[in-house]
């Protein structure tokens, strides 16, 4: 019998609004992410209406831009650049990447890889010059995703979750996205 293989369509996109069955694929995508211990959070699945309102809310935050990842044109995987308040001067030159996430059944077509360098590169152009992340020690392939993508780990938090009634540690990394000395974009 013959193998072939089918070829599939990945892209990533800044979601300003949900359209067509975005939200509900975006769901499923995070329950399944959740159950298979990705995490962003949440160590159980949580009620569905719960996590629509948590998407919805996302998409309203001035501070927050949703990234998605999508295959053959369903949402399977989602990032968040999260901005500092307008208050927040002396931080507004950094900002944290955070609940990056593809579901199980979607990896091994680069869109963890893709979201990463997108996020990055809607960063860059809002002047952001550092961008932070933290996440568990279990979570072993992100860990290798963003250390390959040049993040670097600087601190390690003994008691950063509780997962499954066990306390896990937590890395945090940074990654200088424009050249110390040089010029943000404007």
């Amino acid at each position: 019998m013959n193998e072939t293989s089918v070829p599939v369509t990945v892209g990533v996109e800044k979601l300003r609004s949900f359209s067509g069955t975005d939200l509900e694929d975006l769901c499923v995508a995070t329950e399944a992410s959740i159950e298979e211990g990705g995490g962003f959070g949440w160590v159980k699945k949580p009620p569905r209406d719960l996590l629509e309102k948590y998407w919805r809310g996302v998409v309203l935050v001035p501070e927050r831009s949703l990234f998605v990842g999508r295959l053959d044109g369903v949402v399977v995987g989602s990032a968040q650049l999260i901005r500092h308040p307008r208050n927040n001067e002396a931080q507004a030159f950094s900002a944290q990447l955070m609940s990056a996430f593809v579901a199980p059944w979607a990896r091994g077509h680069g869109l963890a890889r893709g979201l990463v360098a997108t996020v990055e590169q809607h960063a860059r152009q809002a002047g952001v010059e550092i961008l932070n992340l933290d996440l568990r020690e279990t979570q072993k392939a992100a860990i290798q995703l963003y250390e390959s993508c040049g993040y670097i780990r600087w601190a390690t938090h003994p008691a950063y979750a509780k997962v499954a009634g066990r306390i896990v540690p937590g890395y945090y990394y940074y990654k200088r996205l424009i050249a110390e000395g040089a010029e943000a974009p404007a």
